[in-house]
């Protein structure tokens, strides 16, 4: 098993979620987060510029078997892609174990109901 997380521009996550539904992939997690990058956003309100330093964006987390982790990435890849500077990163982790609360499922077993 593996956990797949993505760090993507806030505005491409709709468009990430639906690609990784198309393929299988219905339970994730996601948060809003802040980071620092190289290049500086500026904001302008009020006709006043903003130096903001830190860049928004959304950070997706998902634990798969290890079969779908090919499709995951190419699907993020093609659903987060701008080909702009801060299109974000793609991490996987390894998983040594996960278990079902509900039925006591353990190992890859407790990521999904029935195949």
């Amino acid at each position: 098993m593996k956990k797949i997380e993505a760090i993507i521009r806030k505005t491409k996550f709709e468009d990430v979620k639906k690609g990784l539904h198309k393929i299988g992939i219905d339970y994730l997690t996601f948060w809003d987060v802040r980071g620092v990058g190289k290049s500086v956003e500026e904001r302008v309100y009020r006709g006043i510029k903003y130096d903001t330093s830190s860049i928004e964006r959304t950070l997706v987390s998902f634990i798969v078997r290890d079969k779908f982790v090919d499709s995951c990435i190419v699907c993020i890849h093609e659903n987060a892609f701008t080909g702009e500077i801060g299109d974000g990163r793609i991490f996987i982790y390894e998983v040594l174990d996960a278990y079902r609360i509900r039925t006591g499922d353990s190992g890859d077993r407790s990521l999904y109901d029935e195949e």
